[in-house]
């Protein structure tokens, strides 16, 4: 299991200064020339991510909210929040911005979540770079409330998390995950296979 300090920060984020984790290992498909890191940090009101990818063939062709993000290029943060309990979110993002959120405890039982003022909540944005693409979101402590109520964010936490890139039907179809899934199965959604994120 693969391990990740998430950096206190005060303020915005100086993402100069937040170390990035490698979404490395290819899953169910050979390597390509794409690549991606994931720099993840926080504060007492959220999760604050940055995603980045290097990709050529990009594809973007969804801009409706709920989409199946999954199908374009697209990058991913699932987390587990609470030590024993196995139900996770998972935000899929793709280049436009648009959203794919979810929480359950697994891909059959999952419940996809609508934000109310979901651009201001997340505080999302996408931008294209001269070899790929980034994103920006937040996660908030007042969404994980929902589920978790009190839920605090604090020096010390533990969450369970992956990062994943993939793009299903972009011109090279990929899966690649921050943890390596050691299961024959394409499918994401598994969270016996999340890596360990503590709270700085």
């Amino acid at each position: 299991m693969r391990e990740y300090i998430i950096k206190k920060v005060t303020g915005a984020p100086d993402w100069d200064a937040v170390p990035a984790l490698d979404v490395d290992n290819y899953q169910w498909c050979a390597p390509l020339d794409i690549r991606m890191k994931a720099q993840i940090c926080y504060d007492e009101g959220g999760l604050h991510v940055h995603l980045q990818a290097w990709e050529q063939a990009i594809r973007a062709e969804l801009t409706q909210p709920m989409s199946m993000v999954c199908e374009d290029s697209c990058m991913e943060f699932f987390f587990r929040p609470v030590d024993g309990d196995i139900r996770y979110f998972n935000l899929e993002i793709n280049p436009n911005a648009q959203i794919y959120l979810g929480f359950g405890p697994n891909m059959p039982e999952l419940v996809r979540l609508a934000l109310q003022d979901e651009d201001a909540l997340l505080q999302k944005r996408a931008n294209y770079t001269d070899d790929g693409w980034e994103v920006f979101f937040t996660f908030p402590v007042s969404v994980i409330r929902l589920f978790f109520p009190g839920y605090e964010l604090k020096s010390g936490r533990n969450l369970y998390a992956n990062c994943y890139k993939c793009g299903d039907e972009t011109a090279q179809p990929h899966f690649i995950s921050w943890n390596k899934i050691e299961n024959d199965i394409v499918d994401f959604h598994q969270p016996e296979y999340f890596g360990l994120m503590v709270l700085e």
